[in-house]
């Protein structure tokens, strides 16, 4: 009877060893140790189910402990299992590896003898400065708002340019031998019997200020490129002016006289190189005209005398356009950057 609570033992024994290498985690894994233990009934015989349960579940609850973490080069070991060899190198040749008919295919020395013809467009500098030079204008100037008298004429102007768009200068104009009447005036009174007052230029002068606003160029004749300049003036000056006799040309005998004229326009230059341009000027000069009286006196005495060859004052506008050219002094100039 003793031998028996020995033999129960030793069953014990070897029903607990069993069970727990089953229940052991992998190294470095914790396990729950109240799981692992196998379960007894009240007589103390081992219930293999419950141990095995308990196995399994001691397996799956097990919390990685923070010495387990895998290493980096087993990390990168998996990976390359699972990937693949990763491609060494980049660019065009291993672009051309992949897919040759993605890789161009250009005969070098063929493209090295092909002719260029390529368009560079570039801000360039101001082409031509204005500052610290003087323009030289020549032109002829023709009026533009009389229907009934011609006013064209030489032109001549002078400007200096304090800063590079700025200028102060003077300008004069000869009218003298080349006012003419026109044919419109002649046959209006021959063929209504109605005179309409004249009046003929024998000289304008004045000083101007002259502005600079807008700089541009455009492309012309091929790949030539013009640049030009738009510019507005304004001043004031004389124009001498006296009325053409044609209520009565017998007694009566205009002289000129200088009246003071404002003017303002606006012009255009196209340069040709940096110091020649040509130039398109619109002007208008503005004074007040003494006209001829239209009326006249049948007595000899009293049509002869001066005072009563004048009728009303008329504030006038000369319009002229002037085509010419520029010359800027001197020829060459340097930039100068600010540092």
């Amino acid at each position: 009877m003793k031998s028996s609570p020995i033999g129960l033992l030793v069953a014990v024994a070897l029903g607990i060893f069993p069970a727990q290498s089953w229940a052991q985690a992998k190294a470095g894994k914790v396990t729950v140790a109240g799981k692992a233990a196998a379960a007894k009934d009240s007589k103390g015989v081992i219930d293999a189910d419950a141990s095995g349960d308990a196995a399994a579940s001691a397996g799956t609850d097990a919390a990685p402990a923070a010495g387990d973490t895998p290493a980096a080069g087993d990390t990168a070991g998996d990976t390359g299992e699972e990937t693949g060899e990763t491609p060494t190198g980049s660019g065009l040749e291993d672009i051309c590896k992949i897919d040759p008919a993605a890789c161009p295919n250009l005969d070098m020395d063929k493209e090295a003898a092909r002719p260029l013809k390529e368009q560079i467009f570039a801000v360039q500098q101001a082409y031509a400065l204005r500052v610290r030079r003087f323009e030289l204008q020549a032109g002829w100037s023709v009026s533009m708002n009389d229907q009934f008298v011609g006013h064209p004429a030489p032109v001549l102007a002078l400007n200096y340019y304090i800063t590079n768009v700025l200028a102060i200068g003077v300008n004069g104009a000869y009218y003298a031998p080349f006012n003419v009447d026109k044919d419109f005036n002649a046959q209006v009174r021959r063929a209504a019997r109605v005179a309409v007052p004249l009046t003929e230029y024998q000289w304008g002068a004045a000083l101007n200020f002259t502005y600079v606003p807008a700089y541009g160029k455009f492309a012309g004749f091929g790949d030539f490129i013009f640049h030009y300049d738009a510019y507005v003036v304004g001043g004031v000056g004389a124009l001498s002016v006296r009325p053409i006799p044609v209520i009565d040309p017998d007694n009566r005998n205009f002289a000129f006289e200088p009246k003071l004229a404002f003017n303002a326009g606006i012009g255009l230059r196209i340069f040709f190189n940096r110091w020649f341009a040509a130039v398109l000027e619109v002007r208008d000069y503005v004074f007040n005209d003494k006209l001829e009286n239209l009326s006249t006196s049948t007595v000899p005495a009293k049509a002869q005398d001066k005072s009563t060859w004048y009728g009303e004052t008329s504030l006038t506008n000369n319009v002229q356009a002037q085509f010419g050219a520029a010359i800027f002094l001197p020829f060459s100039f340097d930039y100068r950057l600010p540092k």
